[in-house]
């Protein structure tokens, strides 16, 4: 993962963010995008303006585990819409948006590592006042996803130049193990029907973020 450092974040983020820490509430920003576009480099610039008042909570952790998706026959489409517990992830939102008096929030996390899910890896305390989650499909307008954009206060949709998108994913697939054909398959077969879903749903997000200049990845 690339970093950024506050001075690239796109214009407009930093105060956007303090306006945001100022509600008064917990306030849920989202982050969406297509595959490879900078959602977990921007979420964690993001968080590190104010790294005691923030948490990230990726949507990533609600993949399925790989042997659960061997057994409904998902294996070769893991990263699709139906490849997520959508309905955990909703719930988790729900949670968040109504902190309780010294109650911690687990969320679970990916582990690109393991290519799997781990539970509990988050800790959100009560006191936070900015969750930044981040993923492809917060603002779908199916199924348990529909329900997402309602608990977010607001939704950014973070973009990139498609070929530098795509080299991006080519680099990710071959760091964990993939050869370049199968990397390559792999973008057009998956990763790209994907990004072009994504892609269908940017017109939903309160501000659309360009990443163009290589700062986040």
């Amino acid at each position: 993962m690339h970093s950024v450092s506050p001075s690239r974040l796109p214009p407009g983020c930093v105060a956007r963010v303090d306006a945001l820490l100022r509600a008064g509430r917990r306030v849920v920003l989202g982050l969406a995008g297509a595959p490879g576009a900078g959602k977990s480099t921007l979420a964690q610039a993001l968080h590190a303006l104010a790294p005691r008042d923030s948490a990230v909570v990726p949507m990533d952790g609600f993949h399925l585990a790989g042997a659960e998706l061997e057994r409904l026959g998902l294996a070769a489409r893991k990263g699709a819409p139906d490849t997520f517990d959508s309905a955990g992830y909703v719930a988790l939102l729900e949670r968040l948006r109504a902190p309780r008096d010294g109650e911690t929030v687990y969320a679970p996390t990916f582990r690109r590592d393991l290519e799997e899910p781990v539970a509990g890896a988050v800790a959100v305390p009560p006191d936070v006042k900015l969750v930044i989650t981040e993923g492809n499909y917060l603002l779908l307008p199916h199924g348990h996803w529909a329900r997402v954009a309602d608990l977010l206060d607001e939704a950014w949709f973070v973009e990139i130049d498609d070929a530098l998108r795509r080299q991006r994913l080519l680099l990710r697939h071959r760091a964990h193990g993939r050869s370049r054909a199968q990397a390559l398959s792999w973008i057009e077969q998956t990763d790209e029907p994907n990004a072009r879903l994504v892609a269908s749903t940017r017109a939903a997000a309160h501000a659309v973020l360009r990443l163009d200049d290589g700062a986040a990845g």
